[in-house]
């Protein structure tokens, strides 16, 4: 098979031109081409009324090696990479523990169901409820303002990923096509087919909630173990003789113990009673960088329209997305993150007396406001007003001060604070909403949002805003929605680990992983995580067991 990239055809074209495309690539005629099929589609739409496609194509040809030959020195004309996954290991029969996952977010349930397809059989712990239980539970905090703290946008089975846009694409280097294998899961469990083949692919969340549960599935009937509701409290910890440190076990809340010598600590970013565990229990942390700002809401023909001018609605096209940064004087950076085209923002607090959003799309992406999270990017140094101890867990104090002060302007009722964009440009409070509506449930308090976060992300915002306008017209027209506060764009502490083995810096037998511990960014990356350390996990203990090599 050849692939040939960067195959360009008008966004309407007929779709033998995909045929006569090739031919003329590779110069040769129709007899030449046994069949295609399309890898990847995309669109370049930097010109507005003229939009085209852009293919990656894989070809089976006639003579391969001949073809090869004549194009050895064109870049977009290369063999077809093997992209099928290769187990590394098998389990051993005689495997004295298993494996523990925690967490049942993207990567915890990669983690799970790469390890339960080599026979290992994991004992997955998840502290949220199962998924369709902790749907009921999100929409009560949405309808009826009653936060639970264990089943939330943060905690419960499908992570944070389930209510969301349901975005699969990714700009992390992926040399083993791990990416791959996460897109062809999620189609083999119930997505569109389409996942696997559209550069920028979603899924949505109604679909999510299905797809979860039929990965659960798989990984029960292979053998392993999902528990739910069951929130780690405790790691246990040896040192030997040596003075190196292992993992020997975990305590759950409920006081049972699991004798395991593999853990994946494959948390969500919001985990943070069991980053103190961590810290207390002497586990390498570090404070990392994260951003916090508002989230914004325009109406999606706008963006449309702004993006794909004549052309816009388009089914090929589909909503319109965006994705903006802006350097500004005070050294600060503005970037938009998380836009949901057509979607919605939502209620994503997770702890009592706070208000954090996000955002969320169906796969329909039909909803009237676009959304995205703008947001400026904060470093540890910017910790120490709210933990002056030099903790690795300051990050989490400034979330916690800013969300709390989020529920008091909000009305201390779980609605959230909101401002129209030309109010907080000016730096006045909003007495009423125009022609923009916010979507957040359950409900918006307007007030003066330059009190919702530090200073310096005000006045970054406030320079940024216009700038936006100018490439995205309409930007920051006057009654655009600000609602506040987004701080858990990603965690605000990676748990350490090797390069190599994927193993704690300093306590073996414990695999941070995904998200939460930092070594991830949105659902494809941490799947793709999540294979990386179920492997360094089944190569571990087969390594123990030198006949459980896969051949």
């Amino acid at each position: 098979m050849l692939r040939l990239t960067d195959i360009t055809l008008p966004l309407d074209h007929p779709e033998e031109a995909l045929a006569t495309a090739i031919r003329h690539r590779l110069h040769v005629g129709a007899q030449a081409i046994r069949s295609y099929t399309v890898f990847r589609r995309g669109h370049d739409a930097r010109r507005r009324g003229a939009i085209q496609l852009i293919y990656t194509l894989d070809v089976d040809v006639a003579d391969e090696a001949k073809l090869l030959q004549r194009f050895a020195d064109d870049q977009h004309v290369r063999p077809t990479p093997d992209t099928n996954y290769q187990f590394v290991a098998q389990a051993p029969a005689n495997m004295a523990h298993r494996p523990v996952v925690i967490g049942l977010g993207p990567c915890g349930l990669f983690a799970g169901l790469i390890l339960a397809q080599m026979g290992f059989r994991p004992i997955i712990l998840e502290r949220g409820k199962a998924v369709r239980e902790r749907t009921k539970d999100t929409w009560d905090l949405w309808r009826k303002r009653n936060l639970h703290p264990e089943s939330n946008v943060q905690f419960g089975e499908g992570g944070a990923g389930t209510f969301s846009d349901g975005k699969l694409y990714s700009q992390i280097s992926d040399s083993k096509h791990y990416g791959r294998k996460v897109l062809t899961e999620f189609v083999k469990a119930g997505a569109p087919e389409e996942i696997i083949y559209v550069s920028k692919p979603h899924i949505g969340t109604f679909r999510l909630v299905t797809m979860v549960e039929n990965m659960r599935n798989t990984i029960e009937s292979l053998g392993g173990e999902i528990r739910f509701e069951h929130r780690v409290d405790d790691i246990k910890v040896e040192t030997d003789a040596d003075g190196v440190r292992h993992v020997r076990g975990v305590v759950l809340a409920s006081g049972e113990e699991i004798r395991t010598d593999h853990v994946v600590l494959a948390l969500g970013h919001s985990a943070r009673d069991t980053f103190e565990m961590l810290h207390k229990r002497g586990v390498y942390l570090e404070a990392k960088p994260f951003s916090i700002g508002f989230r914004v809401e325009h109406p999606q023909s706008m963006i449309d329209r702004a993006r794909f001018g004549p052309q816009a609605g388009h089914p090929l096209l589909g909503a319109a997305d965006y994705k903006l940064v802006h350097h500004c004087r005070n050294g600060r950076s503005v970037y938009s993150f998380c836009m949901c085209p057509g979607g919605t923002v939502v209620a994503a607090a997770s702890e009592p007396g706070r208000v954090v959003t996000n955002g969320m799309s169906q796969y329909s992406r039909n909803e009237r406001n676009a959304n995205a999270a703008i947001v400026v990017g904060i470093e540890p140094s910017d910790f120490a007003p709210y933990d002056g101890s030099g903790s690795p867990l300051a990050g989490i104090a400034l979330q916690r001060h800013w969300e709390s002060r989020a529920f008091e302007l909000g009305g201390g009722t779980y609605e959230a604070p909101g401002q129209l964009v030309g109010d907080f440009i000016a730096g006045r409070p909003s007495q009423a909403f125009g022609d923009i509506l916010p979507s957040y449930k359950p409900g918006v308090h307007l007030t003066d949002l330059a009190h919702a976060i530090p200073d310096y992300a005000v006045e970054a915002i406030r320079e940024a805003m216009p700038a936006f306008d100018r490439k995205i017209k309409g930007f920051a027209r006057h009654d655009a929605i600000f609602t506040g506060v987004e701080t858990r764009t990603s965690s605000p502490v990676r748990v350490r680990r090797n390069d190599d083995d994927l193993q704690s810096r300093n306590t073996r037998g414990l695999f941070p992983a995904g998200e939460g511990a930092g070594y991830a960014g949105g659902i494809l990356s941490a799947g793709v995580d999540g294979i990386r350390v179920a492997e360094a996990v089944a190569l571990s203990i087969a390594a123990m067991h030198p006949m459980s090599h896969a051949h």
